[in-house]
């Protein structure tokens, strides 16, 4: 992850070509660089394992591996092409439908966030954890802005976080507990989330739908509804607002 760092750092800033894919996201020539790089250095590890990555064609073999590597190799373009540092590159294995291993690193920022099923979750090597407690009350929360907004209905003093533009570091940044919740809209991918869920479950929190169900991984479509993540009695407390419909995002 490291080494996938710093080869997007070496072209951070730099004159990279750039274009538009189908669906109107941005890809640099950085992207298809890390991604090349990653792919060769993760088969290498474990060469039996599928591959799922946003700048690879999807091969649907996939599916019946079980187990895959999910890599965004840079999550953020637009941060990346714009300057601004709240980019990260994403690898998780994920083991018949669920991550088991996870590691986010924002190379700018110096931080590599890591977990592993059942042994915790680190940054920089120190043990994190998401923020205890079920107040919704001055809470730090971070995603989109209709969705902050509907939040503050029912959230004394809450303090809107500036846009995360890496939807796997803002989810992250709640397994560290530098944010007490996260959103994810409706259709973010496998390769968005699957090292964060692992992040933030390990971390003591949850990552699911507003309906509280567990993200599931390596489908043929690997798309996934909204979302929210926080320490887990948090998590609770937002899900119980929704079901007594005294919270409504529809």
């Amino acid at each position: 992850m490291r080494e996938a760092g710093a080869l997007a750092a070496r072209m951070f800033q730099t004159a990279v070509r750039n274009w538009t894919k189908q669906g109107g996201s941005p890809v640099s020539d950085a992207d298809i660089a890390v991604d090349n790089f990653l792919r060769q250095r993760l088969t290498a590890i474990a060469p039996d394992c599928g591959w799922l990555s946003e700048e690879t064609e999807d091969d649907l073999a996939r599916v019946h591996a079980p187990r895959i590597w999910v890599v965004d190799p840079i999550d953020g373009t637009r941060a990346y092409l714009s300057g601004r540092t709240d980019w990260s590159i994403s690898v998780a294995l994920v083991e018949n439908g669920r991550p088991v291993i996870g590691a986010i690193f924002a190379p700018m920022q110096d931080a590599c966030y890591l977990a592993v099923a059942g042994e915790g979750t680190t940054l920089n090597g120190a043990a994190v954890a998401a923020s205890g407690g079920a107040s919704l009350d001055g809470i730090h929360a971070a995603g989109p802005k209709p969705m902050l907004e509907r939040l503050a209905k029912v959230a004394p003093n809450l303090v809107l976080e500036p846009k995360v533009f890496s939807l796997a570091l803002r989810i992250a940044r709640v397994a560290a507990g530098t944010l007490d919740l996260s959103f994810a809209s409706h259709n973010s991918h496998d390769w968005d989330l699957a090292a964060a869920d692992l992040l933030v479950h390990e971390a003591g929190g949850a990552l699911t739908t507003f309906a509280g169900q567990q993200l599931i991984y390596n489908r043929a479509e690997p798309l996934h509804a909204t979302l929210v993540a926080a320490g887990r009695a948090r998590h609770e407390a937002f899900l119980a607002l929704v079901r007594a419909k005294t919270l409504a995002f529809a």
